[in-house]
Parts: C-alpha cells; structure tokens; sequence
C-alpha cells in the first residue's frame, strides 16, 4: 500500500502555482533592483510592486473582475511588465495583442477574447478608433501617453501614469485556483483566421521554473541568471516574450526595456546599463550587429537565445567572431514557449570552429519536465540515431489545452495525446534535437524528399548573399522542384552558379543529393514576412510557383 500524508496541520498553507507567487521575496532580495524603460527612467522592485498593485486598483475601478480580459496594446515597457503580473493576479485574463496585425484582425481577436478593458499605446490610437465601433463589449479603454503631449482621445477613461498614480497600492490580491486562465493571444497562420492560445497560472509557474532551471543549471547555452542584465528584443505580445520576463523578475535581475525597436536605441541602451542577456529573432540579431558597428558598440559578452526561425551557421558565426555568446532556442506558441536550447559542449569536444557552430545553431537539449518523440504517419515512435525522421510530438505541463473556440484545429493539435508541432526532426543517442523542416515545407521532387532548412543554410553560405529562402515549385517532369529566394548584399551580383557553389561542395561530400542543386533562383530586395518576423513562405509560393 502506497505511504500516504498524515492529516495535514489545520492552519498548513495550501500553495496555489499562481502568478503572483513569483513574486515571494523579490523586494527583499532585489528591493532597489532597477527596471529601466528607454531614456524615460527607471524604478526598483520595490516601485514594481507597488506599481502592480496601484494597475490591479485602477482596473477594478474601470470594472475589471475575474474571468474578464484586458487587452494591452504596447511597446516592450515597464507598463507591460506591469500588466503582465496584475492583470492575471487579480484573476483577470491578459490579452497580448499583436499590433502588427491588420485592423481587422486585431478586432476579430479583441471579439474572440472578449476584452472588455483596453490599455493602448498613443502609436496605435488609429487603430482603435477605427474599430472600436465594431466591439460593443468594450467598457473602457485606457491611453498610454508615453510623454507625448496630445490631448487624451474622446474615448479615454484616462491617462495610464494619471491614473496609476491616483489608485491605491494595496490591492487585495487573493489566492484562486491555479488553473484559472491567465494569459491567451493569437497566432498568425499563413491561412485562416488568427488562433487563440491560453495558458493558465499553473503552466505559466511551471514554465517560468522549468526555463529558469534550464538557463541557469545546465549546459544550456546561454546561460540567464543572478548578476545578468536583461533586455528583451522579443516582442512582449509574442509568447509572453518568450516567458523571459518572468524569470527575470522572479530572479530579481536589472531589466531594460526598449520601447519601439530601434538600432541605435538598443545598441544605447546596451552600452549605457551593461546588457547581458537578451532574446530575439535571427532578424533582429541582424539588426544589432548591423546597428552596432554603425555605432561603434561592443558587442563583446553579449548572450543571446535566438528563436522563432532557423539560426544560420553563417550568422551565427559572424556572432560568436564579434564576442557573443549566442545559441538557439526551440519553442512555439502553443508551448508557452520553450522547450529545448541549445547546449555547450566543452572545447574538447568541439574539434573546430564548424562543430562549435553547429552545436550553438542547429541542435538543442530539451528543458526541465519535457518529453518528445519523433513519430511517423501512424504516430510510431521513431529511433533516436540522429539520422531517423519524424514529425516532433512533445508533452509538457504548459503546453496549451486547446485553440480558443475551434475544437476541430484542437483536436488536430493534440491528436494521439501529443502536441504535433508539424516540424520535421531527427533526434540522436544523447537526445540532441535538430529540426529538420516544418511538414508544409518538406520539397518532394521526383518521389525523393529534400529539406528546405537545409538548402537555406547552404545558400546562404554563398558568397554575397544576404537572406536566403527555399520553397518548393510545381514541376511538369519532377513534381516540385527548389527555387531559392535570395537577397543579395549590398553591391553583390548573385548568379546560380554562385549560389549552387556551396551546394555543389556538399554534393561532392555525399553530403547532399545532386538532384538538390538549384535550377533556378530569384533575387529580390527584402523577404515578405509574417507579424512575428518569420519568413511568409506562403507569400513567396504564391508570388513565383
């Protein structure tokens, strides 16, 4: 018979995995701990903390309870830190909004939400005065001025930091069920409507720990923790920016915000407070180095966990040259989103500096509490040799339930009791992942299989070639066939011959097929893209196939 608990003590504290215990202890350890928004100020825990509770009063008295959405339409800031923790402490429901969404959609997703209450920035005023007469179940919206000087629009229940400094600091946070929903925002597929993902207090604690733990008690490279300089160059609305700022203020670390993306903002802002850590996508790298030697800013030390789309070796190379310590993580919105980073080897088992690259760039080891398969049509698990194929199917506590209101797209999400993530993966004897191309991407020529990923990480290898894409094109005689999109450098001339040298190196390895060379390629100045700074391969199917 299992050993069971004695009759717990009458007054013992039940410990609900609820946001706002990521919170226990964070003035007394990191009380005069500095969050610092753009040139605008700075503030310490203490503030932070007040400053919650003074959002939570301000919401409650515009009418927010629990269940209740508040939407937020802002920069990265110490505002949406803010609405980060007091919003779904008070049991309310967050909403990151996407801001790089159409009109249209940001109101299909404030309507599927719910959101009654809105906090927006003056940047995206337009863009609620032109749908806020489509969404009757707004009570309340709520102007972030961020220094401006403009009068408050005729639809403002008031100014953020007018208001904030009007309510009371002692709002009477109380504990619920850890499994109320805390926070939901909207993916954008190349196809359909936006999706709703939510997570609960509970998934969000537990990923929160799990990232914590993974950043800072392994070889997971880079590393975040005690000491670190945090700066987020993911936007806040994308996945809780990647859930980071909770592990940083559950740490108690100096944070930086930098508002609207600018280059000469952030290398500023990272030469002025010491950033140490930061996150982004491989755009955004490309921004800050480009960004910093325009400035003359050392990048020296600088760790970054790059995600959202593939690391190429040649960036990441160009980094690690510069001094930074960078690696890639791997995630998705609907988990939460981390789930693997990549790992460190010791220099002696890096032979060369490709290995080194390789390790940092193209594989990750999956954090605390994760467990993945590769399966096949039939959902049969796969070997783990590193050369097998299979789709990733992944279980984890914080994964998401479902899509808000479309149990068919849930049901496919979580078909066989896993999430399908629909990427592409081989995973080796030491439980390396390496994601080889997402299914809808995967070039069928001739009945052979060829991964896109991996010609894009050839192709841009090829000398002048700046950005690079391969999608698949219909073929009379072969099916589909690769096409590589390319953006030149600046002052470069591409041919195919130029861009077919590094494939053609990797043919005469046996390292590739030569039914991969290229037949065809077309140079444009700047690859489409989605809201969240992936490379829309839809739209470049449509524009050449």
């Amino acid at each position: 018979m299992p050993l069971r608990f004695a009759e717990p003590a009458e007054g013992a504290y039940h410990f609900p995995l609820t946001i706002r215990h990521l919170l226990d202890g964070v003035v007394t350890k990191a009380g005069d701990q500095q969050i610092v928004y753009r040139d605008s100020g700075s503030y310490g825990y203490r503030d932070l903390v007040n400053r919650i509770g003074k959002l939570a009063s301000l919401l409650n008295g515009l009418g927010a309870e629990q269940g209740q959405t508040v939407a937020v339409l802002d920069w990265d800031s110490n505002r949406y830190l803010e609405a980060y923790f007091a919003v779904p402490m008070m049991g309310a429901v967050l909403q990151m909004v996407n801001i790089r969404m159409t009109p249209a959609q940001i109101a299909y997703t404030l309507e599927k939400a719910d959101a009654q209450i809105l906090l927006v920035h003056r940047d995206f005023f337009p863009v609620i005065e032109e749908i806020l007469p489509s969404l009757p179940q707004i009570k309340a919206c709520v102007a972030i001025m961020d220094g401006g000087g403009d009068d408050l629009p005729s639809w403002a229940a008031g100014e953020y930091e007018q208001l904030a400094a009007a309510a009371s600091p002692d709002y009477p946070f109380v504990d619920f069920d850890e499994n109320a929903l805390a926070t939901i925002f909207f993916t954008t597929g190349t196809t359909g409507n936006p999706k709703g993902v939510c997570f609960s207090h509970r998934q969000l604690v537990l990923h929160t720990l799990a990232a914590a733990g993974s950043f800072g008690a392994s070889s997971a490279s880079p590393g975040l923790g005690v000491g670190d300089v945090y700066m987020p160059l993911t936007p806040m609305f994308h996945v809780h920016a990647w859930g980071l700022p909770y592990v940083a203020t559950m740490l108690g670390l100096k944070q930086v915000y930098p508002g609207r993306y600018e280059p000469d903002m952030i290398c500023h802002l990272r030469r002025q407070h010491g950033v140490t850590y930061s996150h982004c996508v491989p755009t955004v790298l490309r921004m800050v180095i480009d960004g910093a030697r325009a400035s003359d800013v050392d990048l020296g030390g600088w760790k970054m966990t790059i995600g959202g789309s593939a690391l190429t070796a040649a960036l990441c190379a160009e980094a690690l040259a510069l001094g930074m310590d960078v690696g890639t993580g791997y995630g998705m919105s609907e988990t939460c989103p981390f789930i693997a980073k990549a790992a460190r080897r010791t220099d002696e088992q890096w032979t060369d500096d490709d290995a080194q690259v390789t390790a940092l760039s193209a594989t990750t080891i999956t954090v605390p509490l994760v467990s993945m398969q590769i399966v096949d049509d039939a959902m049969t698990p796969q070997p783990h040799d590193g050369l097998s194929r299979g789709e990733l199917v992944l279980r984890a506590p914080w994964l998401t339930p479902c899509y808000l209101g479309d149990a068919k797209a849930s049901d496919d999400l979580w078909r066989g009791g896993w999430l399908h993530t629909q990427d592409i993966a081989t995973i080796d004897s030491e439980g390396r992942l390496s994601i080889r191309d997402r299914l809808k991407d995967v070039i069928k020529t001739g009945g052979e299989w060829l991964d896109s990923v991996q010609l894009e990480e050839l192709v841009a290898m090829a000398a002048g070639v700046e950005e690079a894409s391969v999608i698949a094109v219909p073929d009379e005689k072969w099916g589909e066939r690769p096409l590589a999109v390319v953006v030149p450098k600046a002052g470069a001339s591409l041919s195919l011959d130029i861009i077919n040298d590094p494939l053609d190196r990797s043919i005469s390895k046996g390292e590739l097929p030569r039914y991969a060379r290229l037949d065809r390629i077309e140079i444009i100045d700047r690859l489409p893209r989605t809201s969240v700074g992936k490379i829309d391969k839809k739209a470049l199917r449509s524009r050449f196939a």
